[in-house]
């Protein structure tokens, strides 16, 4: 059976995270995709985060281009300019996250498009939009976790905000890029038109807070910084320390309440008017976490995870990734792909793939991330260049 995407060729001029990660889940369900990167370094997350194991191949680009074919063709060059109006004949979909306004100037914006191939479908990703006064400055994931509100909900209030340790914009960008893609593609199918698609990561960051920004605009509430405490403001849901680690507990009613302290030996102290209710304990919350830290410290996360758990309190470990990737659990997902090495067929490399399965026609690797340039010959000869053609882009450094 054909997987949902098979059949759609993708022209992905996307580079860093959320792009190339967007256009990525579209490939891993069947979409063939041509990334098209400028002659000498590519997309520029090649060498990001790289410790020089993997010389243009980090794993952050390996884990956002599998499945892909790569062009190289400097976009500046009259003949790069008609090579990519060759191929958009035969695209489905055009994805690029250039400053608003580049494509167009280099005669590849939308209206220029269309007229070759009426029905593309065509999807800008840029930091804020298209149009506004912000259309056109450029945007990384720590710049809109602070403009778009991200910060001042995380860190603590004693040190101030504070970015997470991963790129939440960039990858909620990229899932939501694929989704927006995906209902066009559907959009197509029942009306035979294509669309253009204007996404932005300012957007995608609002919508991940759109919990937080509904309270603020219908009660007027905003979350500040609470370090590890629950939204809720309820001392019960917190991260605490054990003997050896920290486990989040969650427990946000009487009843749970009631369990824990009743686990932690402390039942006894539900009787005093400072724990008796949430209201009490929201008012004495240093007394309820010095009561739970007194008693968790007594013994070590993986004693308390079994006896909370039995218990029927919602707790999990904080985690480090070498112990959440050896959880048996995965064994199931089918989540991480060790694949062989782009750079050493007799090494491997392990990637993260996609976040769902199906029971048929699922995401699939099908090809390894691609070298930089790797197929340009190949697609090149695919638009009926001749050798000498090839020979004469190469030489002019058009490709």
């Amino acid at each position: 059976m054909p997987q949902a995407f098979e059949g759609i060729r993708i022209l992905d001029f996307t580079q860093v995270l959320a792009g190339p990660f967007a256009v990525m889940q579209l490939a891993l369900l069947g979409a063939e995709v041509i990334k098209v990167e400028q002659p000498g370094g590519g997309d520029q997350t090649r060498e990001l985060m790289n410790t020089g194991k993997h010389p243009g191949m980090s794993p952050a680009f390996m884990g956002m281009n599998l499945n892909k074919r790569s062009i190289t063709l400097d976009l500046k060059s009259v003949e790069a300019v008609t090579i990519i109006k060759k191929l958009i004949a035969s695209t489905d979909v055009l994805v690029e996250n250039f400053r608003a306004g580049t494509m167009e100037r280099m005669e590849l914006g939308y209206e220029d498009l269309k007229k070759i191939k009426p029905d593309l479908i065509y999807c800008s990703v840029t930091g804020y939009g298209q149009t506004g006064p912000k259309a056109g400055e450029a945007a990384y994931d720590g710049a809109i976790q602070a403009s778009s509100g991200m910060m001042s909900q995380t860190g603590h209030p004693e040190t101030g905000p504070t970015r997470t340790g991963f790129m939440p914009v960039d990858m909620a960008t990229g899932l939501y890029t694929a989704f927006a893609i995906s209902a066009s593609i559907h959009r197509k199918t029942r009306t035979g038109q294509g669309q253009k698609i204007d996404l932005a990561m300012m957007d995608s960051a609002i919508v991940v807070q759109a919990a937080q920004y509904n309270n603020y605009f219908n009660q007027g509430r905003l979350v500040g910084l609470l370090g590890n405490s629950s939204p809720t403001l309820q001392p019960t849901a917190d991260v605490f320390p054990t003997k050896d680690g920290f486990i989040q507990v969650t427990a946000l009613n009487q009843s749970l309440v009631e369990k824990l302290f009743t686990s932690l030996g402390r039942k006894d102290d539900l009787q005093k008017a400072a724990f008796a209710s949430t209201e009490s304990r929201i008012e004495n919350k240093a007394q309820v976490h010095e009561l739970i830290n007194e008693a968790l410290g007594t013994e070590t996360t993986s004693h308390w995870m079994r006896h909370l758990s039995a218990a029927g309190i919602p707790v999990a470990e904080v985690r480090e990734l070498p112990e959440v990737a050896n959880d048996s659990q995965f064994e199931h997902r089918r989540l991480f792909e060790t694949i062989p090495s782009p750079l050493d067929s007799s090494d491997t490399v392990t990637l993260v793939k996609a976040g769902f399965i199906t029971d048929k026609d699922g995401p699939q690797v099908r090809n390894r991330p691609p070298l930089l340039g790797e197929h340009t010959i190949e697609i090149l000869k695919s638009l009926s260049y001749s050798a000498e053609d090839i020979a004469a882009f190469k030489a002019n450094g058009v490709t």
